[in-house]
């Protein structure tokens, strides 16, 4: 009793679950080697490029504000409110999103007043400065929160655990906020204006963030599973040689190999791979849209090309297409008509 309550609780701490990708990658990989009679390779060791750290991503911007006596005299554009709030003790530590929140609505305001005040107007013309100023440093703020952002730093982070194998995460919120934040990207990359609504909108976009992992797992989950697939074809083509087909030849290994991929690779590890495909192709597109923005930092070029501009996705595709090229190469020599199992 007492070692089966150890058994117990060793299981609940080390989550050895059933649906784990890993426990089912490692599974076809131990299959494959015992009919190949030969030993079960180790487990990758996966190792993702890392999120650049706050000091080598956070950037500088103009610390440019209205005096509240000018303010005052922008009542009658609706600036007064935003500003004196801005200027409060509470909005002088604001978090990065309600920074860039502010940014866009003050451009927002500013180019409604700009368009409204007489030429002549000595407001109009520091308004004008004012706003040369913030257009400039507007994709500044939109990385300060990207990369240095609590909320958006633990999403866009790699993450250390893969999907499970049959429950990848509903990614709904994360997809609708990802499609607002690229939406407000593309704008400031065009230079032109963010509706205040769109600017409002960004407060929404990190409560829904704020509980999930979701990109930084779809990551890992697509790296680890590269990872072994590239291992587990290694191990296929280092002991090709011993699998025996043909005219009077014994078949066994090469039908029971068959066994092996019609039950895990198939059955399983298959539609997983092809979720997780799906899934990059739906984000890829927003996220290509956001680190399209100027003025990315430079620290992050390493992260960008591997994560968003298709390294890592090329690398998990390639892996895939040779796993499976593998076995037909095989079930072609051995005479096996694939389906037929």
């Amino acid at each position: 009793m007492i070692r089966l309550t150890i058994c117990g609780l060793l299981i609940l701490l080390v989550g050895c679950d059933r649906q784990s990708s890993d426990n089912q990658f490692a599974n076809y990989a131990d299959r494959l080697a015992s009919v190949l009679e030969v030993s079960s390779p180790k487990a990758p060791d996966t190792r993702l490029p890392s999120l650049p750290e706050v000091s080598d991503t956070l950037q500088r911007t103009e610390d440019v504000r209205m005096g509240l006596i000018d303010a005052y005299e922008l009542r009658k554009c609706g600036l007064f409110h935003l500003i004196a709030e801005r200027n409060s003790v509470l909005g002088k530590v604001q978090d990065r999103t309600r920074q860039l929140r502010y940014e866009l609505l003050l451009l927002d305001g500013l180019g409604h007043c700009i368009a409204t005040l007489p030429e002549d107007d000595n407001v109009r013309a520091q308004l004008l400065q004012v706003q040369a100023t913030k257009e400039d440093d507007l994709p500044k703020y939109l990385w300060n929160m990207l990369l240095t952002g609590e909320e958006w730093q633990k999403q866009f982070k790699p993450a250390h655990a893969a999907f499970s194998l049959s429950n990848i995460p509903d990614a709904t919120e994360t997809m609708q906020a990802m499609s607002g934040l690229a939406h407000i990207a593309s704008q400031i990359s065009a230079q032109h204006s963010v509706s205040a609504q769109s600017a409002e909108r960004l407060l929404s976009y990190e409560e829904n963030i704020h509980t999930s992992r979701y990109l930084g797992q779809l990551f890992y989950s697509m790296v680890r599973a590269t990872d072994w697939l590239n291992t587990t074809t290694t191990l296929l083509n280092q002991n090709d040689a011993t699998v025996m087909c043909g005219p009077n030849r014994n078949q066994q290994k090469a039908n029971f190999l068959e066994n092996v991929f019609y039950k895990f690779f198939v059955t399983d590890i298959q539609p997983y791979l092809a979720k997780l495909d799906a899934r990059y192709q739906d984000i890829q597109p927003d996220l290509q849209t956001l680190f399209a923005t100027p003025r990315r930092p430079a620290a992050v070029a390493d992260y960008h090309s591997f994560y968003v501009n298709g390294d890592m996705y090329r690398q998990f595709r390639d892996a895939t297409l040779n796993h499976v090229s593998y076995w037909q190469t095989l079930f072609k020599r051995c005479g096996i008509k694939v389906g037929q199992s």
